[in-house]
């Protein structure tokens, strides 16, 4: 009885009994299409790895393993900004070819240098040292063999073939030298020694080589420290990188901060190496050089009769001597600043003299222009005044008597930290650098020869677009 009433309570559905099959029947469904559709996604991603792997192989398979772990050390650094600092055996270096220019351009310069001056065995003259002798310091660093040159951002190529630059040692600026000022006193029988033939000659010993004419000489370097250096032809070798002490005396269709390279002057007095300190710097403003210049450096005379009589500043007329440079090295090693104004042209040597000395440059030059200023500040190692506000009564000095003990030294540290770059016998000094700008110009160099291949018609009275104007900003007083 009890089990009909249950049956009669619990009535089944007359589908009831499928309903488990079909639940069954459902998961088995639904797990056979998970496992599916897992093989499938395998299957594409093992299809596209295999992919991916053999494509990046073939793609690098011309970069070594040492290429990877440069990447690898580079990421890692904790700067970006730093990246990349300086040159390493990982990277491809700029390849130089160095021209074998005939005697004359060369060795026999500085043999008719020391003929001039009485000299009779020539076996023992030598480049003598002057304020742009950069020309033999870069024309000994390529002399060198590749085992004293580690380090250097180029290397030399003895076939020109695989040069990506050609170098011509010229010693141009030496050559303005040759010859005593006083040419008068040179006897008449004697042979004068022309640097204009010698100019002339140059380049039409360039404009017969091969590698020369290949690009118009934009692939070439020449040195041109002295303002008046190649003066005669700078209209056939304008295409070259030019390195320059600064732009006074070459138009804006001649040279540029785009393809061409400022450089320092070889600084004449000893490098100060003691501590930084103002305990044994006596004097304020120290300066001694020539007054009277041309020019933009007619300054001078006018800096002179403001501050020849000012208490704690010493200024003085000097020319090249020896013991000028004695002087100099004396005054500049206990003086907290330098006067650095003009000369003929926006720069002068003394501001590289200044910078080795740790005495504080105080800039007087509204056009000047500085080597290295991709990696240098100057506004932290050199103060700079405008020439209008220089030359007001009592300006400078009061300017000068501002400046706290504590943001001297500051000035010192910074110079101290870059004193190597303005030292051309420091084996990772002004060389290294020098020829580290050269390398930065080679894209732009190919871009440019690139262009001049495919143009047909060009107006010579619109300037080229590798011309950059140098300083047409307003200078402001800066501390």
């Amino acid at each position: 009885m009890i089990e009909k009433l249950l049956k009669t309570r619990n009535p089944k559905s007359p589908n009831s009994s499928k309903f488990p099959q079909i639940m069954t029947r459902k998961s088995s469904l639904l797990k056979q299409t998970l496992i599916l559709s897992a093989f499938t996604v395998l299957i594409i991603y093992f299809s596209f790895n295999t992919f991916l792997s053999y494509f990046t192989t073939t793609a690098t398979a011309g970069f070594s393993s040492t290429t990877s772990s440069f990447f690898a050390e580079q990421i890692s650094r904790e700067n970006f900004q730093d990246f990349p600092v300086t040159a390493t055996g990982n990277e491809r270096k700029v390849r130089v070819f160095m021209h074998d220019l005939p005697k004359k351009f060369t060795s026999g310069i500085i043999e008719n240098h020391g003929l001039a001056r009485g000299y009779s065995n020539l076996s023992k003259v030598s480049y003598p040292g002057h304020q742009h002798m950069g020309e033999w310091y870069l024309y000994s660093d390529l002399y060198r063999p590749e085992s004293d040159r580690v380090g250097s951002p180029v290397v030399k190529v003895n076939d020109p073939e695989e040069a990506d630059l050609f170098y011509v040692p010229v010693f141009c600026s030496l050559s303005l030298t040759v010859n005593p000022v006083q040419v008068g006193k040179v006897p008449i029988s004697d042979p004068v020694y022309s640097d204009e033939k010698m100019q002339d000659e140059l380049v039409e010993w360039l404009e017969k080589q091969e590698y020369w004419r290949r690009n118009n000489g934009r692939d070439h370097v020449l040195f041109a420290g002295d303002p008046n250096a190649l003066y005669r032809v700078l209209d056939r070798v304008k295409n070259a990188v030019l390195l320059l002490s600064d732009f006074g005396r070459v138009r804006s269709d001649q040279g540029s901060l785009v393809k061409d390279v400022i450089v320092p002057y070889a600084h004449r007095i000893n490098v100060y190496n003691g501590d930084i300190g103002v305990d044994e710097r006596k004097t304020l403003l120290f300066f001694m050089g020539n007054r009277y210049r041309k020019d933009g450096g007619k300054i001078r005379d006018m800096l002179f009769q403001l501050l020849e009589k000012e208490e704690d500043v010493l200024i003085s007329h000097g020319t090249q001597s020896r013991e000028s440079r004695r002087t100099a090295t004396r005054g500049m090693h206990t003086s907290k600043f330098c006067l650095n104004p003009a000369g003929d042209t926006p720069s002068a040597c003394r501001l590289f003299d200044s910078i080795v000395s740790l005495c504080v440059p105080l800039i007087v030059s509204d056009s000047i222009e500085l080597p290295f200023e991709d990696v240098i500040d100057y506004r932290k190692i050199a103060i700079f005044v405008d020439t209008e506000s220089s030359l007001k009564p009592g300006y400078l000095v009061k300017l000068l008597r501002a400046v706290s003990t504590e943001r001297i030294l500051e000035y010192q540290k910074e110079m101290r930290e870059v004193k190597r770059y303005f030292e051309y016998s420091d084996p990772n000094g002004t060389v290294n650098e020098i020829w580290r700008e050269i390398g930065q110009k080679l894209p732009l160099i190919q871009l440019m020869i690139n262009r001049e291949k495919r143009l047909v018609k060009r107006d010579s009275i619109e300037p080229d677009c590798s011309c950059l104007c140098t300083n047409q900003s307003t200078l402001f007083t800066s501390l």
